[in-house]
């Protein structure tokens, strides 16, 4: 097998065209190495700068299946792009070699080239081959430009899933932007696809410099190596005497300069034409206006803008800009974002290719592959707004729309203009401008379509295989090894402990460690009882020592005394400060002290009182003085030591109560139960219970670690199959077959497909006109996430009940996927069906527009979601044909200009389209 692979790569080789004869100026070196690996047999993954001549790769790709008889698919993440390669392409090629595959309508789609979006591609396989109709039957390459788009939170599980369904003998020549991991996509691509070479490049045919403009002016930022700030730029830093006001406790910067004095500065240095990127539409038309009168072409320029414009005009008279922006347009001036309809922006990017338009502000969708080539990229904000906040700009994102500058032939240098904002200043800009790419990650995850079409084609177990060999799977694999190893030290270190500590029985352990927690607190019940039981004693005591005579035995407890309980006769009573006497007492140990009446802890009056008549005290003057007794004293003391022998005169009166020696009791009978407990006896308890928490902690942390291992492993498939219990439970599936109603939703394209297709075979839309229809059709398959959102045409009562009508399949649904723990917007917007139906019913488009708070773009967006449902459902199994008719006759109401291009519209009339489902391609 291999042989007759190395075979065919050699046969290919030797009558794959010579690039020298194909391209009149000599290759840069990763084109000639690229093109080399194509012609061995190899896939190629291409990641390099942008406007560094990727392209010519994939152009050459087409050469070569053409030489050979072959196709060659050529797909681009957006329709824009889409259109734009196939101009660029028929006019290389011939428009006769060159076909066209969108959402909507396929053109010329046997030619040698076929200009697609990935996702149409991604639709084609899944689509059922069979023997006569394989439509990667010829197909000798297929080219993935702007592959980088994997990153796209919202579409990059297109590019994986396209790789990955991908039949081998196919090759992929993979387009990207500089990305961090460049080489892990080669090796994923190599291990799901076949062999695949790596081909990286940082050389950029027109070299970049880089400014910083403020209020001050322009001026480099990065020093002549590139790798920090020019030694001329002054970090800002606030006053001194800056005092922060709000909760921001970052200090203001400098004011930014304004939008004409940037423009300004870069025409005195010859820096124009210019793409100038700010992060809002409003922003973009507001810099229109705030340029005032300026003007940026000459009067031979602004005769050819005033030509174009004026065919423009004729061909579209409900096309064109209201008048501030086609005035500035004829100054040179121009704003291009998703709020503008598709043809005023083509008009736009034809202008700017020509030299005409000087200045272009645009959203970063602009940086998206659309061929605009600038000498100068203007940055005019290192942060954006998202939905989850504000947040610094990606380096990929930065590297993006700074790629766009130099053009090509055109240029010697091209030109970045950081702009100092209220946010940033130099220091974030030379930040960015030094910072390495980001990598890429993945955002596989599967859908409703995608468990349906795989289990319309393999078994269970195929299925699985091709959900796990994701890129996110790839990735999470290579993290594995790390996590195993850590794993593996985390399992030695419980294994050393084990030894250590393994064969203590830790039952009685636990055991004993509870004895002693028990013992502990009986302790500190006791101690608790004794101080209650001694303040109760105490003042009863005071009391009955004013009329103890001299000779009485007593207990006392002083500091003097180091804390014991000594026995005492009261030898004298004196006159104390207060209204009790103080008591000057021999101890045992025939020591005198006059102490308080507080100091006696037991009253011996039920025992004999003692002589002491014949001993001569000593002159003690203060309390608590200590004097040692003589020989007179020492026959007492010895008589206090033979009471004290005979009686308990130790223990304080208070503990002698009920409660305090019940308790006291438990401590002692737990004292003896721990002293003859097996664990009593072990070794360095506290080293042990440390041991014993850590292998806790240990096996906690390995038991996690394991958990996150599984769920990072196996987490698409743990997805998949519970996509297929939320369509086992809306008999979508008949155990692992799908069913009429499943097939029907497995035709289907959209954020859910599974709500879409329900609602479709609800019959709740069955009897809806055609505009209704589409009315209802937009609210269920967009979201329009404005605040200001508002429309002057009412909704549409039928279309509403329908929609009505739906609420408990959604409610059902949503119900089902949170069960599920699966996340899939269900999407439900009544506000703006009135706008559908009013289009649909012929409404003029300034009227259409002059009647919602939406640019003319959103409109054009909406419109065109719209259609790609309404296109789709003809070919749906298990619908009536009232409704298939509806859904043909609205889908013709709402796609004529502008929602639809006019080339689309000439092209649909050479469309040969038929029988097949735009958004699978397959057949009906």
């Amino acid at each position: 097998m291999a042989e007759q692979d190395s075979q065919a790569s050699h046969s290919a080789q030797g009558s794959s065209p010579d690039p020298a004869q194909l391209f009149p100026f000599p290759l840069d070196d990763f084109q000639l190495e690229a093109i080399d690996a194509l012609n061995q047999g190899h896939s190629v993954v291409v990641s390099a700068p942008t406007g560094s001549g990727k392209t010519l790769i994939g152009e050459y790709a087409i050469h070569r299946a053409m030489a050979h008889g072959q196709k060659v698919f050529y797909t681009t993440p957006l329709k824009a792009l889409s259109n734009q390669k196939l101009r660029d392409f028929r006019e290389q090629f011939g428009a006769e070699n060159v076909g066209l595959m969108t959402g909507d309508l396929s053109v010329n789609r046997e030619a040698s080239i076929v200009v697609m979006t990935t996702e149409i591609f991604r639709n084609m396989l899944y689509a059922e081959a069979d023997e006569h109709d394989d439509p990667l039957a010829d197909v000798e390459a297929v080219v993935l430009d702007e592959c980088h788009y994997m990153n796209d939170s919202q579409r990059g599980t297109v590019w994986e899933e396209s790789i990955i369904h991908s039949p081998p003998p196919v090759q992929l020549v993979a387009l990207s932007a500089t990305v961090a991991n460049a080489g892990q996509l080669t090796d994923w691509i190599e291990k799901v696809h076949g062999p695949t070479r790596l081909v990286l490049s940082d050389f950029r045919p027109v070299p970049l410099q880089f400014g910083f403009c403020s209020a001050k002016g322009l001026h480099p930022l990065l020093n002549e190596q590139g790798t920090g700030l020019h030694p001329n730029c002054k970090v800002w830093r606030a006053p001194k005497g800056h005092k922060r006001k709000g909760r921001s406790s970052r200090p203001p910067q400098p004011e930014p300069p304004p939008i004409s004095f940037v423009v300004a500065q870069m025409a005195e240095r010859d820096m124009l034409p210019a793409i100038y990127f700010i992060f809002s539409r409003r922003g973009c038309d507001k810099a229109v206006r705030d340029l005032g009168v300026q003007c940026l072409v000459t009067e031979a320029e602004q005769a050819r803008i005033r030509a174009c414009l004026r065919a423009y005009t004729t061909a579209n008279p409900e096309a064109v800009r209201d008048g501030l922006h086609a005035d500035a347009l004829l100054r040179g001036i121009a704003a291009h974002h998703a709020g503008v309809l598709p043809a005023w922006k083509e008009l736009i990017e034809e202008l700017f290719q020509q030299g005409l338009v000087k200045v272009v502000f645009a959203t970063e969708t602009l940086a998206a592959g659309i061929n605009m080539p600038a000498r100068t990229t203007v940055i005019a904000a290192l942060s954006k707004r998202t939905e989850r906040g504000h947040r610094p700009l990606m380096a990929s994102e930065f590297l993006q729309m700074a790629g766009r500058a130099g053009r090509r032939g055109l240029d010697s240098q091209g030109y970045v203009v950081t702009v100092q904002s209220r946010f940033e200043g130099v220091r974030e800009a030379g930040q960015l401008a030094t910072s390495p790419p980001d990598p890429l990650v993945s955002q596989f995850t599967p859908s409703y379509g995608m468990v349906l079409n795989l289990l319309q084609r393999h078994d269970l177990a195929k299925a699985r295989e091709l959900v796990e060999r994701s890129f996110g799977r790839y990735l999470a694999s290579l993290d594995l090894v790390e996590e195993e190893e850590i794993l593996e030290q985390l399992r030695l270190q419980l294994g050393q402990l084990q030894g250590t500590a393994g064969d203590v029985p830790w039952e009685d352990f636990e055991d004993y460690e509870k004895r002693r927690g028990r013992l502990r607190e009986e302790r500190r019940l006791m101690r608790i009882l004794q101080q209650q039981a001694e303040e109760t004693l105490a003042h009863e005591l005071t009391l009955a020592l004013q009329f103890a005579s001299v000779g009485t035995l007593v207990s006392l407890k002083a500091p003097q005394l180091r804390g014991g309980v000594t026995p005492a006769v009261i030898v004298e009573k004196c006159e104390g400060p207060g209204q009790f006497p103080l008591l000057l007492c021999l101890t045992i140990d025939n020591v005198w002290l006059l102490l308080p009446c507080q100091a006696v802890v037991s009253l011996h009056a039920e025992l004999s009182c003692l002589q002491v008549d014949g001993v001569r005290p000593p002159e003690l003057g203060r309390a608590g003085e200590l004097r040692h007794g003589d020989q007179n004293s020492g026959g007492l003391a010895l008589a206090v030591g033979h009471m004290a022998r005979r009686h308990d005169m130790t223990t304080p009166q208070y503990d002698l109560a009920g409660e305090v020696l019940s308790q006291a009791q438990t401590v002692q009978t737990l004292e003896a139960d721990l002293e003859a407990h097996p664990a009593h006896r072990w070794g360095d308890r506290k080293q042990l219970k440390k041991h014993r928490r850590r292998m806790e902690e240990l096996e906690l942390e390995i038991g996690e670690r394991q958990q996150l291992l599984h769920h990072r492993a196996n987490r698409h498939w743990e997805t998949f199959l519970a996509l297929m219990e939320i369509l086992q439970h809306f008999a979508a599936l008949d155990e692992l077959e799908p069913t009429e109603i499943g097939r029907t939703v497995a035709a289907l394209r959209g954020d859910n497909e599974l709500w879409l297709g329900l609602a479709l075979m609800s019959g709740h839309l069955d009897d809806l006109p055609p505009a209704e229809l589409a009315a209802v059709f937009e609210a269920i398959s967009t979201e329009v996430n404005r605040p200001d959102l508002w429309s002057g045409f009412p909704a549409p009562p039928r279309a509403e009940e329908a929609l009505h009508d739906l609420s408990g399949l959604r409610r059902e649904l949503l119900r089902a996927q949170e069960r599920h723990q699966v996340v899939v917007p269900a999407w439900w917007e009544p506000e703006l069906m009135g706008l559908v139906e009013a289009w649909a019913s012929g409404t003029a488009w300034n009227d259409l527009i002059a009647n919602t708070s939406l640019d003319e773009g959103d409109v054009v967006r909406i419109m065109r979601r719209t259609v790609d449902l309404l296109a789709q459902v003809p070919y749906c199994e298990a619908i009536s044909e009232q409704l298939r008719s509806h859904s043909r006759q609205a889908l013709r109401a709402i796609n004529r200009f502008p929602v639809a291009e006019a080339d689309d519209l000439q092209k649909a009339e050479a469309s040969d389209s038929e029988g097949l489902n735009p958004a699978t391609e397959r057949a009906a």
